[in-house]
Order: C-alpha cells, then structure tokens, then sequence
C-alpha cells in the first residue's frame, strides 16, 4: 500500500486561503517585541520590503533578527493617528 508524500504546511494553508502569500528565505531585518495586555506585539521588517509584516504570540520570542525565515501572509490595512498604513498579518512564520 503506497502513501502519498505529506503536503507542506504552507501550500495547505494558501490551497485553502487564496488571499495568503508565502515568500520562502527571505532575511529578517528588524525583529520588535512589545507588550500589549497578555499578548506580546511581534513587528518584523524583512530586506527589500517597506512594509511591516507583524503578528501576536502569548509568549515572548526568540530574536529573529538577521534570521532567513518562510512566511505566509496576507495583505491588511491599520489606521494609525488618522493615517491608513499598509501592513502584513502574519499567519505563519518558520526559520528557514
């Protein structure tokens, strides 16, 4: 009885989810963790990219700072003091 190779995580997740995007590899410029009640605000800026890409955890994480990661995203919009800034939600960061 053969088996049929696993899929990847990833593909899985943007099969299901078409408005997600995944960039494999890609290197970690600025890694910021702040406190925000019970949840720690992650805000990643990665090379060549202008926008922040940022997601929450409940516990503090390792540095991720000069790190090669795979992310899959989705594109979203936060008003800050009036203005309308593009972000990235994060649904799933790995080191690559």
């Amino acid at each position: 009885m053969a088996t049929s190779p696993k899929k990847n995580p990833s593909k899985q997740l943007i099969e299901q989810h078409q408005k997600l995007i995944h960039t494999e590899n890609i290197k970690v410029v600025s890694h910021i963790q702040r406190e925000s009640n019970d949840w720690f605000l992650n805000t990643l800026m990665l090379d060549n990219v202008d926008v922040p890409f940022k997601y929450k955890r409940k516990k503090l994480y390792k540095n991720l700072q000069g790190a090669r990661i795979n992310i899959t995203y989705y594109t979203d919009n936060e008003t800050i003091a009036g203005f309308d800034i593009e972000i990235m939600r994060v649904v799933r960061v790995k080191v690559a």
